[in-house]
């Protein structure tokens, strides 16, 4: 039985936690971000790592760096063979790579060497990739640069947004650990460096991204609004309002025929059941469903029955 430190923080990481619970190997501390104000009133709050951790009854370590020589003796305290990390958000120092006899693996959602970085789920969906997956591999220094123990691949589904990918994603990769884990504790199971050749890089997300820039595609702006839903969430302008964009698909045909002169990109042409048709650089982009401010969402369609929005122009 092996002694593991588990880290990780947000939602992805809660599966492949629970499948090291279920396992015969001992949890003995869980590594997580700091509490972070959330909600109107802005009261701390555990993240998801930490309330399932705390739900079952394991030891629970927030520090703010792991750089400090205090810190990393604390982790050496609770004498890993093996750190499990997943989503944790923050590097791993040298000293602290070295500590589990085992090392320190790492549940990755991307195909490496494909989307190294921050916002692997986003930027598959960007780039308009067909497939994605995960990877488990041996940290190293580095981002994502270490030799990788496996792959699990899966097809993106048309129409997927982000939130959608990111949880088959979270369980595909516990799945992979899972299965790999005991062979990697025994040995059986050797890492391949990464094709050099093939590295792209997913960088940060920032919210001023999911502004729509309406002289782009069709096809591209479809890619923009299922990349960021649900955060950031693409948005335009409608009336001098922030008009978020839950939903699109980037219309076969119009419904109505827009004539060269009418072609302006962000100007609306259209409104169907299936939503509100928008002109773009290239195509027309149909908006599924929106939400504006202090308003829920709603489908495009239902919003538009109330509000006089054909020949706008939105952004």
């Amino acid at each position: 039985m092996a002694r593991i430190i588990f880290a990780g923080s947000p939602d992805f990481a809660v599966p492949s936690l629970k499948r090291l619970i279920a396992s015969q190997h001992e949890v003995v501390a869980v590594l997580t971000q700091p509490d972070r104000p959330s909600g109107r009133g802005r009261r701390l709050t555990a993240g998801p790592v930490k309330s399932c951790a705390e739900k079952n009854d394991l030891v629970v370590y927030q520090p703010v760096g792991l750089r400090s020589e205090e810190v990393q003796e604390r982790l050496a305290a609770f004498a890993p063979d093996l750190m499990v990390i997943v989503a944790y958000g923050l590097l791993l120092p040298p000293a602290v790579l070295s500590l589990p006899g085992a090392g320190c693996i790492n549940v990755h959602a991307s195909l490496l060497p494909r989307w190294r970085g921050a916002s692997p789920i986003q930027a598959a969906l960007l780039a308009g990739d067909q497939q994605t997956g995960v990877s488990l591999m041996q940290m190293a220094a580095g981002l994502d640069t270490g030799p990788v123990f496996a792959l699990a691949q899966i097809d993106i589904n048309a129409g997927e947004t982000a939130g959608e990918l990111h949880d088959r994603l979270a369980e595909l990769g516990a799945d992979l650990l899972a299965r790999c884990l005991d062979p990697i504790l025994d040995d059986a199971l050797t890492a391949s460096s990464q094709d050099g050749a093939g590295v792209t890089y997913a960088g940060r997300i920032n919210k001023s991204d999911a502004l729509i820039d309406w002289s782009r595609s069709a096809v591209e702006l479809d890619r923009q609004v299922r990349a960021y839903n649900p955060w950031p969430v693409a948005e335009t302008v409608l009336d001098g309002e922030r008009m978020r964009c839950w939903r699109s698909d980037a219309a076969a045909e119009a419904a109505v025929s827009v004539q060269p002169d009418s072609a302006l990109p962000g100007r609306i042409v259209a409104v169907t059941n299936d939503g509100i048709e928008v002109c773009t650089g290239r195509g027309i982009l149909r908006i599924n469903e929106l939400q504006m401010p202090g308003r829920k969402r709603v489908t495009a369609g239902d919003f538009a029955r109330g509000h006089d929005i054909v020949g706008k122009v939105l952004g």
